[in-house]
């Protein structure tokens, strides 16, 4: 078998687990080793046709790396889909801490800021951990 069907059946294997891990870093390598594949076809040495797969893969990661981060930092933050949800508060603890009933369930409760009136019913304005932070009004854009 020639060397670059060698190549090419690498390339389509590693595309193909990219299919299963969707990050796009095993496509890059795997359109690198296409590429070296292209180079054996051609005629080229095999320490040349490992110095374009190898390059191709370096260059190819580090544009897709920064194609990741200008796409998450264009991206703007959601905010948490709990966020203004109202909650039943079942009793308050020591420290601060309520329980209360949301979503079938009971959860461990906090007033947001400590100027916050403590109510039977309450809103949620965030979450740290798993813990709810809670406010006595509605949060504005909820």
């Amino acid at each position: 078998m020639s060397a670059y069907w060698m190549w090419w059946i690498a390339a389509a294997a590693l595309i193909a687990a990219e299919l299963l891990t969707g990050t796009f870093y095993l496509l890059a390598v795997g359109i690198a080793v296409a590429c070296g594949g292209v180079a054996a076809w051609l005629g080229a040495p095999i320490p040349v046709q490992w110095l374009i797969a190898g390059a191709l893969g370096v260059v190819g990661t580090m544009l897709l790396q920064r194609w990741k981060r200008t796409l998450a930092a264009s991206t703007p933050a959601q905010p948490g889909l709990d966020v203004g949800q109202m909650v039943q508060v079942k009793s308050w603890g020591p420290g601060g801490i309520a329980r209360v009933a949301y979503r079938g369930s009971t959860w461990d409760a906090e007033v947001a800021a400590p100027e916050t009136s403590r109510a039977e019913t309450m809103y949620i304005t965030g979450m740290r951990g798993s813990v709810l932070l809670l406010s006595d009004r509605r949060p504005d854009g909820a």
